[in-house]
């Protein structure tokens, strides 16, 4: 039967004549259009060390107990409620799972905008998504962001989803012992950085089955089950946009407030820009100045200004210390003073080596110092930092700064201009030079010379 039911305000299976309607409520408020969607439960799966388990998988041989390790196949059987995106990663975990002997209920995720950007919808086949999960599942499915807090309410044991990561999870009989984050096996897709953000408490309902298995051993996976998304392509953006622009996203749905450029070292009117919420830190795209390459090096919120300078990289401005606020462990009080652990800025493969102090400050509270082994050009207040003990993932905070100095140098005069309550006064935006010209003549100068 097909139910109609909010895209986004509330997490419902609207599985038809389930229990689980009953305590359904919606967990955010919104003023979204409602959409027809219907969704159904999974059954529990056989063992699969059954001939019906082997037939179900497509002949997957899962005596090999690595497998299953990171779908708590030894805790069977389980409630857990999967996300699936209908891309290879989430079907494998779900099969995994069922395959571990859990009783599963997908959950697919409609992006709550596709009306306000009807025009673009064609470049992000939801609907292609939602076919491949719903061949994969033979259900149809739902989910949405507020997962994590209707867990609770919904009566699943664990929330599954196919991110790279393992979650070790203490016994059922340690009520009182955190759950850990570790790298998983596959330390390219590994994807620790950003779960680096979670509370133990959320950390404690999550299971990501292929957390112990690589990217290619779940395309072998997938094929060895004949799942029809087996060959799709990984997503290498964020779908849920599609063709639309992130600026026009924001544009949309926060709106424009005209500010001035100014340039950080001399304090000079270059422009204006739409808010200064449409740009982060080292940011080069979009600011339509000439005589570049620019980049966003620090704002002024209060003020609406956002600071450029064309020496974002130069060598003189080491990126080696930082402080980090906003601290988040999974346990305890995390790392010890001057213990040295690995670190990550960014999502990648890469760690930095580093050596971390902790400080209480009256601005900020308790915060880290992080002296890296080596310089990091990308470094940007606002970004995570996480931080790893061997392959434990011990948890993150936020980048307060990103140089030695604790902040891009920017002049006093710039300063004093961003404070100016009438920046009309401020006139025509200066004529900007182009940096290839300057070195130009000043080489062939010495030459002449």
């Amino acid at each position: 039967m097909l139910r109609v039911v909010s895209t986004l305000p509330a997490l419902r299976p609207l599985l038809a004549g389930s229990t689980l309607l009953l305590n359904a409520r919606p967990l955010l408020r919104s003023r979204l259009t409602r959409r027809p969607f219907r969704a159904v439960s999974s059954s529990t799966a056989s063992p699969s060390s059954s001939s019906s388990g082997a037939r179900d998988f497509g002949g997957v041989d899962f005596g090999d107990e690595r497998l299953l390790r990171c779908a708590a196949a030894g805790r069977a059987p389980l409630r857990v409620a999967v996300l699936v995106s209908g891309g290879v990663d989430s079907s494998v975990a779900l099969r995994l799972l069922h395959a571990a002997g859990h009783r599963c209920t997908a959950f697919y995720l409609k992006i709550w905008f596709q009306e306000d950007f009807r025009n673009f919808w064609s470049e992000c086949p939801w609907d292609d998504d939602l076919k491949y999960a719903q061949a994969v599942c033979d259900k149809s499915i739902y989910l949405m962001r507020a997962f994590l807090e209707a867990i609770e309410n919904l009566g699943f044991d664990y929330i599954a989803s196919g991110h790279y990561a393992h979650v070790v999870h203490p016994s059922p009989d340690d009520v009182e012992g955190p759950s850990v984050l570790q790298l998983s096996k596959d330390k390219v897709k590994d994807q620790t950085y950003f779960l680096s953000h979670l509370s133990q408490t959320q950390l404690r309902r999550l299971l990501f089955p292929l957390g112990c298995i690589t990217k290619d051993e779940v395309r072998r996976l997938a094929a060895q089950m004949d799942l029809p998304n087996q060959d799709r392509k990984d997503s290498q953006g964020i779908c849920f946009l599609g063709k639309v622009k992130f600026s026009e996203f924001v544009e949309r749905q926060i709106g424009e407030m005209e500010g001035v450029l100014l340039e950080a070292e001399t304090g000079d009117y270059l422009g204006t820009h739409r808010g200064f919420w449409f740009y982060t830190i080292g940011q080069r795209q979009g600011l339509r100045l000439p005589g570049g390459p620019w980049y966003v090096v620090e704002k002024d919120v209060q003020n609406n200004v956002v600071f450029v300078s064309r020496n974002y990289y130069s060598l003189d401005k080491r990126r080696r210390t930082f402080r980090v606020g906003s601290l988040n462990w999974f346990s305890n009080s995390g790392p010890t003073n001057n213990e040295q652990l690995k670190c990550k800025v960014r999502h990648s493969p890469e760690f930095h080596d580093c050596t971390v102090t902790q400080e209480q400050t009256s601005e900020n509270g308790v915060i880290l110092v992080v002296r890296l082994s080596e310089d990091d050009q990308g470094l940007a207040a606002g970004q995570f930092a996480a931080f790893y003990r061997d392959n434990l993932c011990l948890g993150s905070g936020i980048i307060l700064d990103s140089w030695d100095e604790m902040n891009f140098p920017v002049c006093a005069r710039a300063l004093e201009i961003a404070r100016m309550e009438d920046k009309s006064r401020l006139g025509k935006p200066v004529k900007i030079m182009n940096l290839e010209h300057i070195v130009k003549s000043e080489k062939e100068a010495i030459e002449v010379a």
